[in-house]
């Protein structure tokens, strides 16, 4: 009975989810608004058209750890770039090592070529192996020729989660490439973010967009970060110090683990890969913007795609239409002088994501009794009216 109720767990978190999307609000819902640049409508990654986001939660048992019994706080996240098969409709990517005590496979790949041609996925770190056996079976299952590289990238969630018992299996990983849908995403403690935390809060997923003016080229920019990053010492609201007085008058418990954080780019903006490589370093900025910084032991990563052209894996070698050589590819590209709304979309977008994993994210009790309390909203509000940030 207890493997039946594990095996259809995933399935009834995603119900769930689909019923109490945003159970806590988010920080625009809260008056939080952080930047210059406007949203776009779900202020989300999914903003960016043909964007999709799935989660698979995993989140069952309670009470003393036992090894591959629980209790479990995990799961896993993917981001298809578009809705077509990414495998025959490739788009430019980069990948940024911020802090390297980490994973995301296959960067060097992505970097080398310049594109990407499968979904990311998200997950512990514990983890990768079986995400990367999930994304190969994913496409095996659909008969493909050839096999791509995955890409995987991963969190510590151990403080919460029984994460030696590596509890996601290769199934989770298809369901959630599966079932990733554009228009709002569910943030918080949610797929690869249902263990995470974040300076003794509970965090995990976040997403937030920004759309550029017509002057700037009216591009959207979306941001999807896995929040597992522990800055002990510091946390910013919108320019605010506000950790001191939210710890008054019972702190937190924190971790002794630096944390990492992924943050995963999209854009309608016909980029390059040496420029979506710039775009992946303005989010190291993003996350400073919150008081975090890349400790010797955290594992923080940056991905950025470009979605406003496909390289067709079945046409690259068929002659052009316009009568140019066999094997060659026309792009198009923000010039460089253009760039740099760009920029401060991502700092921006990467700011508020981080600050969504945190508001929406609810106290989780995870592995040994441990509690994660969600960020207090009331007394988080109240400082930022006290300094001016909220009206």
């Amino acid at each position: 009975m207890s493997r039946l109720i594990r095996s259809i767990c995933p399935f009834l978190c995603i119900l769930l989810l689909s019923v109490t999307l945003h159970a806590r609000p988010r920080a625009r819902e809260l008056g939080i608004q952080i930047g210059f640049f406007p949203p776009g409508p779900n202020n989300a990654i999914t903003d960016v058209e043909g964007v999709l986001v799935g989660h698979v939660t995993l989140n069952w048992g309670s009470g003393k750890l036992v090894v591959g019994q629980g209790p479990v706080r995990t799961g896993v996240t993917a981001i298809r770039p578009h809705g077509d098969d990414i495998f025959d409709n490739l788009v430019f990517a980069a990948a940024v090592a911020l802090n390297g005590n980490g994973a995301m496979t296959n960067m060097e790949w992505i970097n080398e070529r310049g594109l990407l041609e499968v979904p990311i996925i998200l997950t512990n770190t514990l983890s990768v192996g079986t995400a990367y056996d999930g994304v190969v079976a994913y496409m095996l299952k659909k008969d493909l020729r050839r096999v791509p590289l995955p890409v995987v990238a991963e969190c510590w969630d151990g403080e919460l989660n029984d994460i030696a018992g590596r509890h996601v299996k290769e199934e989770h990983v298809i369901q959630a490439i599966e079932k990733a849908r554009g228009g709002p995403v569910p943030e918080g403690s949610v797929g690869a973010g249902t263990g995470m935390r974040m300076a003794g809060f509970k965090a995990g997923i976040g997403t937030a967009s920004r759309i550029l003016p017509e002057a700037n080229g009216g591009y959207t920019v979306g941001v999807l970060v896995n929040a597992n990053i522990g800055p002990r010492y510091q946390l910013i609201f919108d320019g605010v110090s506000v950790l001191q007085e939210l710890q008054s008058p019972s702190p937190p418990s924190s971790s002794t683990r630096d944390g990492s954080i992924i943050v995963v780019i999209a854009t309608d903006a016909p980029l390059i890969p040496i420029q979506l490589r710039r775009l992946c370093k303005r989010a190291a900025m993003g996350i400073s913007r919150v008081g975090a910084v890349s400790h010797a032991g955290s594992g923080d990563f940056a991905i950025a795609f470009s979605t406003a052209q496909r390289i067709s894996t079945s046409s690259q070698l068929a002659p052009s239409a316009q009568g140019r050589r066999k094997g060659v590819d026309t792009v198009e590209t923000v010039r460089d002088g253009y760039i740099t709304p760009l920029f401060r979309a991502v700092i921006e977008a990467t700011e508020e994501a981080v600050i969504n994993s945190l508001c929406v994210a609810d106290t989780i009790v995870g592995r040994d009794d441990r509690v994660k309390p969600g960020i207090p909203h009331d007394r988080l509000v109240e400082i930022l009216k006290r300094h001016g940030r909220i009206k």
